[in-house]
């Protein structure tokens, strides 16, 4: 009995800590998430909470330092006005590589 009386209040613990957040994200993106988080047996909640402790954890931008041989590169790019990426870009490639 004192063991489940333990559990009980770790439970209400975990819950108390816990947050309740909404977001409004587009379906086909929440469509996808979920079976990601299914596939991984995991709720879309625990595969979201994952996610941001991973984005949050101390030191992770030091990881994603940009290297010199990068920032060297800067700027020797120059867009031409009205270049529209999005829309640009598959046309240009097509017209080079095919």
């Amino acid at each position: 009995m004192k063991d489940l009386v333990e559990r009980s209040h770790d439970r209400k613990t975990v819950n108390r800590m816990k947050k309740k957040l909404t977001l409004t994200i587009n379906q086909d993106i929440t469509e996808k998430a979920e079976r990601y988080a299914r596939h991984r047996g995991q709720s879309l909640s625990e595969t979201v909470e994952n996610y941001l402790k991973l984005i949050t954890k101390e030191g992770l931008a030091k990881e994603f330092e940009i290297i010199p041989l990068v920032k060297s590169l800067r700027g020797s790019f120059i867009m031409p006005d009205g270049f529209e990426l999005r829309k640009d870009l598959p046309r240009v490639l097509s017209k080079k590589y095919l």
